[in-house]
């Protein structure tokens, strides 16, 4: 039983394409009859409008498969009151869900991603939480890859704002247990005695997915086709036992081991 990732994973951090061997992939998983889920944080676009490109280049699974931060939001963030920080589609998607952004009184500061956070809206943010606003993630990802370059992913961004109010904060999408709790309901609906000890899930970034993932008890698979360009930038810094438990190129190499070795 699988939880794939997309970004980095599935389809390119720098264009939007498949991975080689990411789309074999999923069409073994499907012609075995193997349970999966595809789980991403995507946040800049509706659920379905990402999950109707997805199958637009290629990707053949239905949308019970699919599960986005998104789809938890408005059971854990109240849409009242949000300081909304992310890209222009992010902020027009939370709109259209019904969200009331409000920059002066928020009840919440709801942090998403974008390459170009400013020291004002950092500082905003700051004087937000100060007076008592909730402090959110939609997910807690390491490090963002666009462009060839890689920033501060929003789980840096949180630590940050941590560090500087005292502020805790929840997270809705990966590496959150609400989000792989749901990712795992879902699972069970194509096999009831799902567990995450049965799960193996499959991601390009080792920090901000597999190690939460990996301390509910899920075997982690980590590739190298997106945000890091060696498992030697980051691995030998990790916590032994957050480490991840096999280091492949990409899906094709995933898919060629899954049929040659099992996973």
């Amino acid at each position: 039983m699988y939880f794939i990732d997309v970004q980095g994973t599935l389809i390119s951090d720098a264009d939007k394409s498949p991975i080689r061997g990411s789309r074999e992939f999923i069409d073994y998983l499907n012609s075995e009859n193997l349970p999966y889920m595809v789980i991403t944080n995507n946040t800049k676009k509706a659920s379905s409008n990402f999950y109707n490109y997805l199958t637009s280049i290629g990707f053949a699974f239905p949308f019970e498969r699919y599960l986005d931060p998104l789809m938890l939001l408005e059971s854990r963030v109240s849409k009242e009151a949000v300081a909304a920080y992310g890209a222009e589609e992010f902020l027009h998607t939370l709109q259209t869900m019904g969200y009331r952004l409000d920059y002066t009184s928020p009840k919440t500061v709801l942090i998403a991603i974008k390459e170009d956070f400013s020291a004002d809206e950092y500082a905003q943010m700051i004087d937000f939480l100060l007076s008592g606003a909730k402090l959110v993630g939609m997910h807690e990802t390491s490090i963002y890859a666009k462009n060839g370059r890689r920033y501060p992913g929003v789980g840096a961004i949180l630590k940050m704002l941590e560090f500087a109010t005292s502020s805790s904060y929840e997270v809705v999408g990966k590496p959150s247990v609400a989000f792989y709790s749901e990712a795992l309901t879902r699972l069970q609906q194509q096999e009831k005695r799902a567990s995450f000890e049965q799960v193996t899930i499959i991601s390009d970034d080792v920090k901000g997915d597999l190690g939460g993932a990996k301390e509910l008890g899920m075997k982690t698979l980590f590739v190298t086709s997106g945000k890091y360009k060696t498992a030697q930038e980051i691995v030998p810094s990790l916590a032994e036992h957050l480490r991840p438990d096999a280091v492949l190129s990409d899906m094709q190499e995933v898919l060629e081991t899954l049929k040659g070795e099992g996973l």
